[in-house]
């Protein structure tokens, strides 16, 4: 007899389950349906610059006591009255994608532009300099990345997460039963979809944009997810050879409870590290580790909750067919 006091009663919670893993998604999807409907994106995620190409501009200001209130909005509108110029050429640049950000309690400040020429990056700054200045004396850093590259760079970014992904659903289908690999990958899927909702919304209200470290941490996460889902069907299959006399229900309660604890001890130990980067990082790294964070969690989630209950229901119905084969017989 199974003791349900000692054992965690996954499958009969696994409405529960169900219910908050598809009320996250639905969430999720409608991020991206509207970030893919707003004007301002056009795309599931909001593209950053190493997608879409541009100049970026980064200065911080020298404050001694404390920085004086600046709006965003007035930046902008101050740099749309520039009249830029090129090799003394009136050149006319496309500011719809104008965006201004105030960082660190007003202390920075990011401008990301269409691409600018070097005398045209400095026009800005010194047009910001009437504003927010002044600035910390080689504080100033300029990036650009051409419209090309930018595109070179989503387009391999997609290759790679096509190739990675693939490759796991190869793997998962030659190495275990189809039911289990399908359950896998759902769970792969929901793991993914869930890290990419949470920055389309992010996107939609923060204007937060994804760049390049966003499909590592994708990439990451896909590992990481794949990798506990095997470790607890690996448990499963072997308590289905030890306890056969046990119902399949009860065989995944027993392996869900034998890695519940490892499973809380590795996410535990890899979410403390991804914590201090959030916080002590700096903000090159805050949002790649804001991504692997949510997908060590989520990633746990489908591997313990999710997927084992999917996979009750469905061998249930195969044990419940055979079982009625037998009547028919009899």
């Amino acid at each position: 007899m199974l003791n349900t006091n000692q054992n965690l009663r996954l499958t009969y919670y696994r409405r529960i389950v169900w219910f908050i893993s598809g009320a996250v998604t639905f969430i999720c999807l409608l991020g991206l349906i509207l970030s893919f409907l707003n004007p301002s994106i056009k795309a599931p995620l909001r593209p950053g610059l190493d997608f879409t190409g541009g100049t970026q501009i980064r200065l911080d200001r020298k404050c001694d006591n404390g920085c004086r209130s600046l709006s965003a909005k007035r930046i902008e509108n101050s740099i749309k009255q520039i009249d830029f110029q090129s090799d003394n050429n009136k050149t006319s640049i496309n500011l719809s994608s104008l965006r201004v950000q105030i960082l660190d309690k007003g202390n920075s400040i990011v401008v990301r532009m269409p691409f600018l020429s070097s005398s045209q990056s400095n026009q800005v700054i010194d047009n910001i300099s009437s504003l927010a200045g002044p600035f910390i004396v080689g504080s100033e850093s300029i990036d650009t990345i051409g419209p090309s590259l930018g595109g070179q760079l989503l387009k391999s970014s997609l290759i790679s997460l096509l190739v990675a992904f693939s490759g796991i659903a190869l793997y998962i289908t030659l190495r275990y039963d189809k039911i289990y690999a399908f359950l896998a990958l759902v769970a792969l899927a929901h793991d993914v979809l869930i890290v990419c909702g949470v920055f389309s919304w992010l996107g939609i209200i923060y204007n937060l944009e994804v760049d390049s470290l966003f499909a590592v941490a994708l990439l990451t996460i896909a590992g990481y997810s794949v990798n506990d889902t095997v470790v607890v069907f690996d448990r499963i299959r072997e308590r289905s050879r030890q306890e056969a006399s046990l119902q399949f229900s009860d065989q995944i309660d027993l392996a869900v409870s034998a890695t519940l604890t490892r499973t809380i001890y590795t996410s535990g130990t890899t979410l403390l590290p991804l914590i201090a980067l959030i916080c002590f990082g700096g903000s090159t790294l805050l949002w790649f580790s804001v991504a692997l964070a949510i997908g060590v969690l989520v990633g746990s989630w489908s591997s313990i909750a999710l997927a084992p209950s999917l996979l009750s229901l469905r061998k249930r119905k195969i044990v419940n067919k055979e079982s009625d084969d037998e009547d028919l017989l009899e």
